[in-house]
């Protein structure tokens, strides 16, 4: 009677382990990143950011200067080129990049992040990369709005944000 008791729980144990392995990754995703100011403007397209809190992304570097954007589509067209948009900055001088999770609005590493293209839910700037803690919250989105498909950070390409002006997701 005591091994099989001891067997069950050992089981429970491991279950809710492998049940919350998901929500323990997209904790760990958390992100401390400086909130935009009132007159904080995109340095790709220069709308004011603040006023779209549900959409910033923020570029944070060494020196302790941040960017902030109006969605995770500009931070990646500056991320793309920085000689043009980073204002004398280089990647090197990056230390962290923080996105705005779409379902809980907490700030999230945007290396971690997952990124939904393509569905019906468009930012500021029109269609976006809509950011996602978990990959499971990614495809229940894409599911629910029409997505295309899923990016992780390194799979978004330089042309992509170009093309979601457009409206092509493919």
């Amino acid at each position: 009677m005591f091994v099989r008791r001891r067997l069950f729980v050992s089981a429970v144990i491991a279950a809710l382990m492998v049940m919350n392995a998901p929500f323990a990754r997209a904790a760990e995703l958390d992100i401390q990143v400086p909130a935009p100011r009132v007159m904080d403007a995109c340095p790709v397209c220069g709308m004011l950011v603040a006023k779209y809190r549900e959409w910033v992304a923020t570029v944070v570097y060494k020196d302790g200067h941040a960017h902030h954007f109006d969605g995770a589509k500009d931070m990646f067209k500056f991320l793309f080129d920085m000689a043009k948009y980073g204002d004398g900055h280089t990647p090197g001088d990056i230390e962290r990049i923080g996105v705005t999770e779409y379902y809980d609005l907490r700030k999230i590493d945007a290396k971690g992040a997952f990124y939904v293209v393509g569905s019906d839910v468009t930012g500021p700037m029109g269609h976006e990369l809509v950011p996602f803690a978990s990959r499971a919250d990614a495809e229940a989105f894409l599911a629910d709005h029409r997505g295309v498909r899923v990016l992780e950070f390194p799979d978004v390409t330089a042309g992509l944000p170009a093309m979601l002006d457009r409206g092509v997701f493919e």
